[in-house]
């Protein structure tokens, strides 16, 4: 049996900032591994002035040429130029992450302290509002011993290939007989297990709920839409489900602390970055085997493959770095810093830039791929923590986990 649970919401209840952000501050969760968590703050603040990056260390001279698409006005990602065009904000956002659906919808995840999931289009006109509270024994989802009206809390989105389905993942639940206690440093599978809900696009209403490990954060679906892959945090595994049937496949331990997903084109390997074990763990999608990649360091949190699926670029939380990995032969191919606490990225369709959040300078980082040089840096609001590039447009949105979202043009 299917609910529904979308509330469309009018555009209207949207704050639009050009360019100044003024921005209430309130706590955040972060992952274990980073520091300076935004406890409080003063009410009112401005964007911060650019912070400069130090320039790349490299182990080789080189780095395989992207798959270069090249526009009608002769310039690719790396030779473009990051503008401020647009800051979106509203009572109920305060996104953990923001992604581009790949059809003009943006999904922003507004985790336990708004309880729902921000839906906006390519104008920054708020589409939906879609609240995380439901009852499991609609979806045939009842826990035993729990009750089965609950709350979750939205942290990352995946798409289907044709995006109409997204998956979102939730940090933990909320009702009678579940225990919210789950927090960034778990580090044991001691931890109330969770769920990932499936949100029909066409109707923004959730039409699955799939129980999966503790503390689900990052998630990804391969390019067959065969399986989704669930990186959960608390019991350090990961989920393979079935998206034909939303059963569980497999259970496939990580290590400490698993977050970032990426799937080769082929979608026949997933690359698990494990944040507390630095380590990434391949994942053959056939069988289930598993292999280490040492080379990327200490706290990587989030992967994204090249176009080819050649280099496997992996942001270091702690270091500040982004990160060139050769997948075949787990070595480094090069390093460049972008500043403090680099979170999530995305990358440019031509392959040739990588766009880099960092969330304690404040900063959104191009990085040109042929040589891992950084390109460009501007501000960004307070704690920038999700990032996602659409091409058609070629924008570039950033989540700030303090309340807003800011709009780039790449030009």
């Amino acid at each position: 049996m299917f609910a529904s649970f979308a509330v469309i919401v009018s555009s209207s209840l949207v704050r639009r900032i050009p360019v100044t952000v003024v921005l209430v501050v309130l706590a955040a969760c972060t992952d274990s591994t980073s520091t300076n968590a935004p406890t409080s703050a003063p009410t009112t603040t401005t964007s911060p002035p650019t912070t400069t990056s130090s320039t790349s260390t490299s182990t080789t001279t080189t780095l395989p040429p992207p798959t270069t698409l090249v526009p009608p006005d002769g310039k690719t990602a790396d030779q473009r130029t990051l503008r401020l065009v647009d800051t979106v904000a509203s009572p109920d956002l305060q996104p953990k992450s923001v992604v581009h659906s790949g059809n003009g919808l943006f999904f922003a995840q507004n985790m336990m302290y708004r309880h729902n999931v921000s839906v906006f289009d390519r104008g920054g006109e708020l589409v939906a509002t879609i609240p995380d509270a439901i009852d499991l024994a609609d979806f045939d989802a009842v826990v035993e011993g729990r009750g089965t009206k609950v709350k979750g809390s939205p942290v990352e989105v995946a798409f289907t290939s044709n995006a109409d389905h997204a998956y979102v993942s939730n940090y933990k639940m909320y009702g009678d007989g579940w225990k919210p206690v789950a927090d960034d440093v778990c580090q044991g599978r001691n931890w109330d297990p969770s769920f990932v809900y499936r949100i029909d696009v066409a109707s923004f209403t959730i039409d699955q709920v799939i129980p999966v490990g503790a503390v689900p954060k990052y998630l990804a679906v391969s390019p067959d839409d065969r399986v989704l892959i669930v990186a959960n945090w608390c019991s350090l595994d990961a989920s393979i489900i079935d998206t034909a049937t939303g059963a569980e496949l497999a259970r496939i331990d990580m290590g400490l602390h698993p977050r970032g997903i990426a799937v080769t084109k082929d979608s026949s390997t997933a690359y698990v970055a494990v944040m507390g074990g630095a380590k990434i763990v391949a994942v053959d999608l056939a069988d289930y085997s598993t292999r280490d990649l040492v080379s990327v360091g200490q706290t990587p949190r989030h992967l994204v493959l090249s176009p080819d699926d050649s280099v496997l670029y992996a942001t270091t939380n702690k270091s500040g770095t982004v990160r060139a990995i050769d997948p075949a032969t787990d070595t480094v191919i090069a390093t460049v810093r972008t500043g403090e606490q680099t979170r999530s990225m995305d990358i440019s369709d031509d392959g040739t830039a990588l766009y880099v959040v960092n969330y304690a300078s404040n900063t959104l980082t191009k990085v040109r791929t042929s040589d891992m040089k950084v390109v460009d840096s501007v501000p960004t609001g307070i704690r920038p923590v999700g990032v996602t590039y659409d091409p058609d447009t070629r924008r570039v949105w950033v989540a700030n986990y303090t309340g807003s979202l800011m709009i780039f043009a790449d030009e």
